[in-house]
């Protein structure tokens, strides 16, 4: 038996690396696990056999976490991939216009799936719009760490952030998903911190050598230094299938605030007679986490039973 890693499924096909020996193999699930659905995705750690000149895929070893959406109508959890170490959130500080809120979406997610976050802030060679400090102390109750990059200048140093080398170093050996919207810099930012080892071409990934992918399919590059996982199923940002009743657990930096209002039906509002956030003045990065918090319980509320994923 041999420990392999899923890079790419397609139906019932699978294309595995083999750890040991980086050797990349096609195989097929066999037994149960073909009547297991959505039970295999990338980055699923699993034994293979080789039998007969062909790969099969006999056991599924436990995962550390899992990205995954809710189907609301159908009532079951779809698994989009698994064993992620890291969710790197790229914005810029110029163009696009930096989304406090997307962050914050992102954030819900990384803490949802319990998966780590970090935040880059890319294109620093270009003016800076947004009060970066604000921003950076806002993600300390989070214990979020913040980069400061230039995908095109090395020679940029931010004076309190770590910046390209350090960002390097800290992905080194880890499996890692992107996120930002279009438009941050993230191709040439991964390109760039892979030593040109990948291009991406049409937001698809593609290894050096290799040819672009053309899959519609959740796939795992793996690089010299760390691995990225591309799935068209994490692109979207869509809460629809968030439950309201879990929404405070989804923003932990606040529970010490939530769990100390007078009221549990509590609006959080200045003139809400007992709000703790209230009491006292606050400082404006939690407020502004609070107002992602309001915002995205009236999204889901006003979202109908019917409309949801």
């Amino acid at each position: 038996m041999l420990k392999a890693k899923i890079i790419k499924s397609a139906r019932r096909e699978f294309e595995c690396l083999i750890i040991e020996s980086n050797e990349i193999v096609q195989a097929k699930a066999k037994g149960s696990l073909l009547n297991k659905g959505d039970q295999l995705v990338v980055g699923d750690i699993v034994q293979i056999s080789l039998e007969q000149d062909e790969y099969f895929i006999q056991d599924l070893i436990p995962r550390k976490n899992t990205i995954f959406r809710r189907i609301i109508r159908e009532n079951k959890t779809k698994v989009i991939a698994s064993n992620i170490d890291l969710l790197a959130i790229v914005c810029t500080v110029s163009k696009p216009e930096y989304k406090r809120g997307l962050i914050d979406r992102y954030l819900l997610r990384a803490v949802q799936w319990e998966v780590p976050a970090i935040v880059i802030f890319n294109k620093m060679d270009e003016t800076c719009e947004i009060d970066l400090d604000f921003e950076v102390n806002r993600l300390k109750p989070l214990e979020v760490q913040c980069f400061a990059t230039s995908a095109v200048s090395d020679d940029y140093k931010h004076p309190n952030l770590p910046g390209n080398k350090e960002l390097s170093d800290f992905l080194k050996d880890q499996t890692i998903i992107f996120l930002g919207q279009s438009g941050v810099g993230k191709s040439k930012l991964i390109s760039h911190l892979s030593n040109e080892d990948i291009v991406l071409l049409s937001k698809e990934l593609a290894s050096v050598g290799k040819g672009a992918h053309t899959t519609t399919w959740s796939e795992l590059v793996h690089l010299k230094d760390f691995d990225i996982i591309d799935s068209p199923g994490i692109r979207t940002m869509s809460i629809q299938d968030v439950n309201i009743d879990e929404l405070t657990s989804l923003f932990p930096d606040l529970e010490p605030y939530f769990i100390q209002c007078k009221f549990k039906d509590c609006h959080h509002e200045p003139s809400t007679k007992g709000c703790a956030f209230f009491k006292s003045e606050m400082n404006k990065q939690i407020i502004s986490r609070l107002d992602s918090y309001k915002r995205f319980k009236k999204e889901i509320s006003e979202i109908p039973q019917w409309q949801k994923n």
